[in-house]
């Protein structure tokens, strides 16, 4: 059906450039800057991924899962062609990997951004090994890959593939637009370990990160207005698109300075002052990443609100629970998207690991009380991370979404 899909719309992603990206987190916040810094440079972009597609930096619809079926994805495509654009930056899930929905498509640039446990389930994937080697396929649909080496599984990809040769130099003779280069090997960026593009001088503050990166062909200083270690690498994988698609450094620091993106490490303002912030922390590692980063700055407690979603890996349930237990000052454990699971055995699962810690805690099964409840608990010094939703404005039980908006619950549960 894929291949059917491309021939029917002419293969419209021959006629763009295509940077793909994969990986456990990051997915969204990395598409979304390497979107801003082409932006800024004045080129036309579309946008696929979880949160919506843009064209042109519209919005087109918001998105039913991250990566689209392969009909709609290669109708998006003819109508990006047809609208102009230049480049698409779109997030490539495990699943569509595995199930064929980007068979045909023709990727410039992929990055891996980082793997941890998720998405292991009947429904998704059997274990890590799958997991990981449905990510590495779109190392193989490729002219050139960028990971992460602080990342153990991203650290042997160059290794992966022999010389760091992804493809064969004739297919780039199969485009109608110029294309990059055929010296095509693995760029790698990183923090701790041996990579190309290292990310030095990091300062973490409770509304930025700023450090320095060799940019374009010197040294230079980059901030970005998202707290959290993570927000280093986010911005590292998109300097490095940056660098292969030969954007001026000044464009890349404009671009990054004024990044947001909804529902990632978000914000929400409100008449108490309490800072309220909406994360789409699902997964154990951005769990702990993001309780750890807030945790790092903040001067009161760290108030934790989340669940865990059903019909997906059951395993991350105790895990997720033990994290808050142990960093978190108090947690609210609380529905996430059930789906078609009894919502009070899900919190069940993940209060098995919140007993293994000493953390505080309380079951609010209610996710809107639970809100309130932590709300009420609450002062200007502490910090409320709810976890898990970010972007989405529904909760979906038995079939069924919801509106269910973070945002405006906040609101009216102050208002």
């Amino acid at each position: 059906m894929a291949i059917s899909a491309c021939n029917f719309y002419d293969n419209p992603s021959k006629k763009l450039r295509v940077v793909g990206v994969t990986g456990t987190k990051g997915k969204t916040t990395t598409t979304f800057m390497i979107k801003e810094i082409l932006e800024k440079a004045g080129h036309k972009v579309g946008l696929i991924g979880t949160i919506a597609t843009y064209i042109n930096g519209k919005m087109i619809s918001e998105s039913a899962r991250t990566t689209p079926e392969s009909i709609e994805l290669q109708k998006t495509f003819a109508q990006m062609v047809e609208a102009g654009v230049e480049y698409v930056v779109m997030e490539v899930s495990s699943q569509s990997l595995k199930l064929h929905r980007v068979d045909g498509c023709n990727f410039d640039i992929v990055v891996f951004t980082n793997f941890s446990e998720d998405h292991i389930s009947e429904k998704e994937h059997p274990d890590m090994k799958d997991y990981f080697e449905s990510k590495l396929k779109l190392f193989k649909m490729c002219k050139t890959g960028i990971v992460n080496t602080d990342d153990l599984h991203g650290a042997k990809i160059p290794g992966l593939f022999p010389d760091n040769n992804i493809i064969n130099v004739d297919d780039l003779q199969v485009s109608k637009i110029p294309r990059l280069l055929p010296e095509n090997k693995i760029m790698t960026y990183g923090i701790d370990n041996y990579c190309e593009v290292l990310a030095k001088d990091i300062t973490i503050t409770n509304s930025y990160v700023d450090f320095r990166v060799k940019v374009s062909d010197r040294n230079e200083r980059v901030k970005v207005d998202i707290p959290g270690r993570f927000s280093v690498y986010n911005a590292l994988a998109a300097i490095c698109v940056a660098k292969k698609l030969g954007i001026a450094s000044d464009k890349v620091i404009e671009a990054l300075a004024e990044i947001k993106v909804p529902g990632r490490s978000e914000m929400v303002p409100n008449k108490k002052e309490i800072p309220i912030m909406i994360d789409y922390a699902h997964s154990p590692e951005s769990l702990q990443n993001i309780l750890s980063a807030v945790k790092s700055y903040t001067r009161g407690r760290v108030i934790s609100v989340f669940g865990c979603g059903g019909d997906r890996d059951k395993g991350k349930r105790p895990l997720m629970g033990e994290i808050s237990g142990k960093i978190a000052d108090f947690t609210f454990i609380t529905t996430d998207n059930p789906r078609t699971e009894e919502p009070e055995e899900i919190v069940k699962e993940i209060e098995e690991g919140m007993k293994k810690t000493n953390g505080k805690y309380k079951v609010v099964v209610d996710r809107k009380e639970a809100i309130k409840e932590a709300i009420e608990m609450a002062n200007k010094l502490d910090i409320i991370v709810l976890a898990g939703k970010g972007h989405e404005p529904y909760q979906e039980i038995n079939g069924t979404k919801y509106p269910f908006d973070e945002r405006i619950i906040v609101k009216e549960i102050i208002g």
